[in-house]
């Protein structure tokens, strides 16, 4: 018990502070350049319509108008959605993966929005103006209109993405399945392209429309083919990645210690992390996203993992000598972030993983609070006490069990362990619940939000 008592904090002497160049603040450009991007191509696709329609006149007018516009911009926000997550490089390491993966998410839902309102609006249009019932009407669209059918499939597979999609249903789904239920996506775009040409209004007969839409959606699709199957490919045949150890950690967690061939290229930065194939059996077909637990060095990567599903359960077994596929580096959760020469680390559980790697390598006065359940569940220990000890940083641990030695995780419990918290960037890991409360006590404690950066657990 005695071990437990000073789990609570690790100082080293104020003369061996680490000495770092704080960062000059700067203004996060990234995401509002995509953002004005992505406006500036809705408004050109915009422009499409308003310079093809002179004029509008009646309800079957503007609701078929209504119509053309929704199916114009599901059609942009399709190859929107795809780019965004094509894992391109400038703008994972700009915007952040966890970012990316939200915008993505919201501009699913308004592509849908956007789909089932192109879809009943172009009905009750052409219902009207043909003085024809909604059935007959969607019978002689479904059935007579040139690549109708193949888009009707391509409409259904992306309300089943949708579904999948759900807060409700990912939870009782695996990353595994929803992942590749997720490829249904890019059959959805291919089954619909070609209704959008041959029936859009806005392109039939228009050949320079045509022009554009064929380079954008070429344009998405080399981005995708390139980054998320070409690189990786080659990134395999060139590092020649393996497994090298083994080795456990904690209580369902491991490192696994891999080799290769120019790890210096891969240009790794800690808080970044991989996507890992393991050439094993029942682990080959699955891309697991694994943070590195250490800084890259150019004779190993460490990855540390905690058993919370059949993939990364899988990998405590993996043996040495296992051929290993990395595709990456992403994420934004790296020293580039900071505007001040102050950090405070707050991780939950195995969210320790891409802040240990923090720890030993950010600038400045820099500060971690570790939350466990249990003292043995304090994955990577004894390497954050050296750390602190090394460079003079302050790491505070609370666990649940045995009562006593749990720091809230509130406005004044983080004060307590560091009064100048609202000066501080903040990196935050773990858990969905763990981070939601987190971010609620940084903004009880009048921490910016621009001070916050997060790399979600959650898929």
């Amino acid at each position: 018990m005695a071990d437990l008592i000073h789990a609570r904090s690790t100082t080293a002497p104020p003369g061996a502070r680490h000495r770092g160049t704080p960062h000059r603040a700067r203004v996060d450009a990234g995401p509002l350049l995509t953002g004005l991007l992505i406006a500036a191509g809705a408004a050109v696709v915009l422009a499409l319509w308003w310079a093809d329609t002179p004029t509008v006149t009646g309800l079957a007018g503007w609701l078929t108008g209504g119509g053309r516009i929704t199916g114009l911009l599901a059609g942009y926000a399709c190859a929107v959605l795809l780019a965004l997550m094509a894992r391109m490089p400038l703008l994972d390491h700009t915007i952040g993966t966890d970012r990316l993966a939200r915008w993505h998410a919201y501009g699913g839902r308004c592509t849908i929005s956007l789909v089932l309102a192109h879809t009943l609006l172009i009905l009750c249009g052409y219902a009207l103006t043909g003085r024809t019932g909604i059935v007959t009407e969607t019978a002689t669209v479904v059935l007579h209109y040139p690549d109708m059918l193949k888009a009707i499939a391509g409409f259904l597979l992306l309300l089943l993405t949708a579904a999948v999609s759900a807060r409700a249903a990912r939870r009782r789904v695996s990353y595994e399945t929803w992942h590749y239920l997720h490829f249904a996506t890019y059959a959805a775009v291919f089954l619909a392209f070609g209704h959008q040409l041959a029936d859009g209004a806005d392109f039939v007969g228009n050949g320079s429309a045509q022009a554009a839409w064929y380079t954008l959606y070429g344009g998405v699709a080399a981005l995708v083919g390139w980054y998320r199957f070409l690189v990786p490919l080659r990134s395999a045949h060139r590092h020649r990645l393996r497994v090298a150890e083994i080795r456990p950690e904690a209580p369902n967690v491991v490192s696994v210690y891999l080799t290769g061939d120019r790890l210096d290229e891969l240009r790794a930065r800690p808080g970044q992390f991989f996507r890992w194939r393991f050439l094993a059996p029942g682990l080959w077909w699955t891309a697991g996203p694994y943070s590195l637990s250490a800084p890259a060095d150019p004779r190993f990567l460490r990855i540390t993992v905690k058993a919370v599903g059949r993939h990364s359960a899988a990998v405590a077994g993996l043996a040495p000598g296992t051929r290993v596929w990395a595709e990456g580096p992403y994420g934004g959760l790296t020293a580039t972030r900071a505007r001040t020469g102050k950090s405070l680390l707050l991780a939950g559980g195995v969210g320790i993983t891409p802040l240990r790697a923090l720890f030993e390598t950010l600038p400045g006065d820099t500060a971690l609070i570790y939350w466990a359940h249990r003292p043995q569940d304090l994955a990577l220990r004894g390497e954050l006490d050296a750390i602190a000890a090394h460079r003079g940083a302050r790491v505070h641990y609370s666990v649940s069990a045995p009562p006593g030695y749990a720091i809230p995780l509130t406005a004044p419990g983080l004060l307590r362990q560091v009064p100048d918290l609202a000066e501080r960037e903040v990196y935050l890991c773990g858990p969905p619940g763990m981070t939601d409360a987190a971010r609620s006590a940084l903004r009880a404690a009048g921490v910016p939000r621009r001070r916050v950066h997060h790399e979600s657990f959650a898929f």
